[in-house]
C-alpha cells in the first residue's frame, strides 16, 4: 500500500552514534539538531512515524562507484585504527580521520540515500530528504573532504542502471568534484555545481572550462563565484543557468546536494548568503515539480545547519516557519557548549553593496556557460 504523503525524511538516530572527533569541523550532532528543530516547529505528522528509518547499504551498491581495494581499507579502518597504507587512500589526515565505526557510518549514510531513491521509485514519493547525505568529495579509491563514500554518486549510478535520466545539482560552497569526476566522461548524467571559486577555496577545482570529456562534453557545468557573493548575485546566476538547463534536460529524477556552508557565518568559507536566500533556492527547486532526492552536505555553523535544513523541510512540505526558535528547542539546546542560538544578522539582512568584482565574476561565468555549454545541450 502506497503512503499518501508525497514527501519523506529518511533518518536514523544511529547517525548520532558516530563522531569525527571533538576537534573536527564536521559535527554529526548537527543532524539531530536539525531534526529536533523540525519537530519543535511541528513539521512532522504526529500520527505517524516522523521519518522512514535509514538502512545500511550493501557492498554491491558501493561497488557501483568504489573499488574493491578501497572498500577493504574502509572496512579495516572501522576499528578506529588506521590500516597499513591508509594514507594512500586519503585516510588518517585531519580532513578524513580514522574513527571507530567509520565504515558503519558511511554505510548508514549511503543506505539512507539509497532508501530515498527507493521511496521515490517504489513508494510513489515526490521528494525524499536525507540530511546526512551529500558526501560529494569521495573518489572511487580515495577519501576526500570529510567524505569516505560518495553517496550521491552511488545513488545516481543505481538509477542510471535502471534507465533513469538524472540531473545532479550541487549548491554546497565547495565544488562537487567527486560526483563530477565519476560521471565526467558520460552523457548519462548531467552535473551542475555552483560554488566558491576554486582559486579561493578547496578543493581548488570546478572551473568554467571543466565541462566534461568525450560523450560527456557539455554535461558538467560549473559556476564558480567570488568570495562575498550575496543572495541576489547567487540567485541571478542560478536562475540564468540552472533553471534553463533543468527545463531542457528534463530529468526523470533530480538529485541535489544542499550544503549550507554558503551562508555568511560559516567558518570554513566566504560566500555571503542569508537564510532567506537559501530558502529562495529551495523554493525555486521545488517549483520545477520533479521527482527529487534531496541530500544534505556541508555546514560548519551548527545553528545555520539546523535552521536551514528545517526551513528546507518546511518548504518541501509546503509549510511556513518563523525565524524565532520554538521554546522547546531553546530549552533543549540553551547553554550547550559550542552552540549559539542567537540568530546572527547575516542570516536575515543584506551585507552592504556588492563589489563590481563579485558581480563581474558571476556575469562572466554565466556568459561563458551560455556561449559554450548551452549550444551543446540544445538551449
Amino acid at each position: 500500500m502506497k503512503n499518501n504523503d508525497k514527501e519523506v525524511l529518511v533518518y536514523s538516530t544511529e547517525f548520532s552514534s558516530h563522531s569525527y572527533g571533538p576537534s573536527h569541523p564536521l559535527k554529526v550532532e548537527r543532524l539531530q539538531m536539525a531534526v529536533d528543530l523540525m519537530d519543535a516547529y511541528g513539521l512532522f505528522d504526529s500520527q505517524e512515524s516522523s521519518w522512514v528509518e535509514a538502512k545500511t547499504a550493501d557492498e554491491q551498491d558501493l561497488r557501483l562507484v568504489h573499488t574493491p581495494e578501497y572498500l577493504e581499507i574502509l572496512k579495516a579502518a572501522n576499528s578506529g585504527q588506521p590500516p597499513p597504507h591508509a594514507w594512500e587512500y586519503g585516510l588518517g589526515s585531519g580532513d578524513n580521520p580514522v574513527f571507530p565505526g567509520l565504515y558503519d557510518w558511511s554505510l548508514l549514510v549511503t543506505g539512507a540515500t539509497l532508501e530515498c531513491i527507493r521511496q521515490i521509485r517504489d513508494e510513489d514519493r515526490q521528494i525524499a530528504l536525507n540530511i546526512a547525505g551529500g558526501l560529494h568529495h569521495a573518489l572511487p579509491s580515495r577519501a576526500s573532504g570529510f567524505c569516505y563514500l560518495n553517496d550521491p554518486a552511488i545513488g545516481i549510478a543505481q538509477m542510471v542502471n535502471e534507465g533513469l535520466r538524472v540531473l545532479y545539482l550541487d549548491i554546497d560552497v565547495h565544488h562537487g568534484d567527486g560526483v563530477e569526476a565519476i560521471f565526467y566522461n558520460t552523457d548519462s548524467v548531467l552535473t551542475i555545481s555552483l560554488h566558491q571559486h576554486g582559486h579561493t577555496l578547496i578543493p581548488g577545482t570546478g572551473f568554467i572550462e571543466d565541462m566534461g570529456k568525450g560523450a560527456g562534453q557539455g554535461y558538467a557545468v560549473n559556476v564558480p563565484l567570488a568570495p562575498g557573493t550575496d543572495d541576489e548575485t547567487y540567485l541571478w546566476s542560478f536562475k540564468e543557468i540552472v533553471s534553463p538547463i533543468v527545463l531542457a534536460y528534463n530529468p526523470d529524477v533530480l538529485v541535489t546536494q544542499l550544503g549550507v556552508d554558503t551562508l555568511a557565518t560559516d567558518p570554513l568559507a566566504s560566500l555571503n548568503l542569508t537564510l532567506n536566500g537559501f530558502s529562495r533556492l529551495i523554493q525555486e527547486i521545488k517549483s520545477w515539480d520533479r521527482k527529487w532526492v534531496a541530500l544534505g552536505g556541508g555546514g560548519y555553523n551548527v545553528m545555520n545547519v539546523a535552521r536551514a535544513w528545517a526551513k528546507a523541510w518546511a518548504i518541501i512540505k509546503g509549510l511556513d516557519v518563523p525565524d524565532d526558535l520554538p521554546e522547546a528547542f531553546v530549552r533543549k539546546y540553551q547553554g550547550k557548549q559550542g552552540i549559539d542560538l542567537t540568530l546572527s544578522e547575516p542570516l536575515q539582512k543584506g551585507h552592504g553593496p556588492v563589489s563590481d568584482n563579485i558581480r563581474q565574476t558571476a556575469h562572466s561565468a554565466v556568459a561563458k556557460i551560455k556561449e559554450t555549454i548551452f549550444p551543446l545541450l540544445g538551449i
